[in-house]
């Protein structure tokens, strides 16, 4: 994957080829700038390689059209971003319920209501991201992620702006609803205390699987 500065051209991976089992869950480890997010960002669809293949549960996505991916991440990926990402304007009901709405799901809100109590917040579904702490926007974003049962779930440093505190329940939370779920897990994180929880480890250094 190439990315393009003032300097030129960039090769942020390079001879990145690994195989994931349904079931499993890998942690993405290594220093900043390692192209860790940039990953993600391609096993997602976010990001397009300048050359290979991705598949995911057989489907090629660096064949798709955007419309195809984005009815494919629909179906098949739940994506948790460091910085939440949720909508201001819509309140945690809403948020999770996007998801279901464009999928054309009948019961978005009642499904929505269900996770959102799931994550512990039967008492914030009315509430603006603005007036939900840092740990209670995150529950948020993983009910959203979850909440159309995906088979494989990206995480980008879930626990980036969290107190160690709540960062170990949002860990706790998210792998028990992967495991109640049989979701897939890829998950980015520099702190190697979460990364304990997953049955496997890659490392990236400088573009490189090491």
């Amino acid at each position: 994957m190439y990315s393009k500065s003032e300097a030129g051209e960039l090769q942020i991976l390079k001879n990145i080829n690994f195989n994931v089992k349904k079931g499993d869950s890998i942690s993405i480890v290594g220093p900043s700038g390692a192209g860790k997010t940039s990953l993600l960002m391609l096993l997602g669809g976010l990001e397009s390689p300048s050359a290979g293949n991705i598949f995911i549960n057989g489907a090629e996505i660096t064949a798709m059209s955007e419309d195809e991916l984005t009815a494919f991440r629909q179906q098949h990926i739940g994506i948790i971003f460091q910085n939440f990402h949720l909508i201001s304007t819509m309140t945690a009901l809403e948020n999770v319920a996007i998801p279901l709405e464009f999928m054309n799901i009948a019961n978005a809100f009642s499904k929505a209501k269900d996770i959102l109590e799931k994550v512990g917040l039967p008492d914030r579904i009315n509430h603006y991201p603005a007036q939900l702490s840092g740990g209670e926007q995150q529950r948020v974003a993983i009910a959203r992620a979850f909440v159309t049962t995906p088979p494989l779930l990206l995480a980008d440093e879930p626990t980036g702006n969290l107190d160690i505190e709540t960062g170990k329940k949002i860990v706790d939370l998210m792998f028990d609803l992967a495991k109640s779920n049989k979701t897939t897990i890829i998950m980015v994180t520099h702190d190697m205390n979460v990364a304990k929880y997953c049955n496997k480890n890659i490392k990236i250094i400088d573009g490189e699987i090491v």
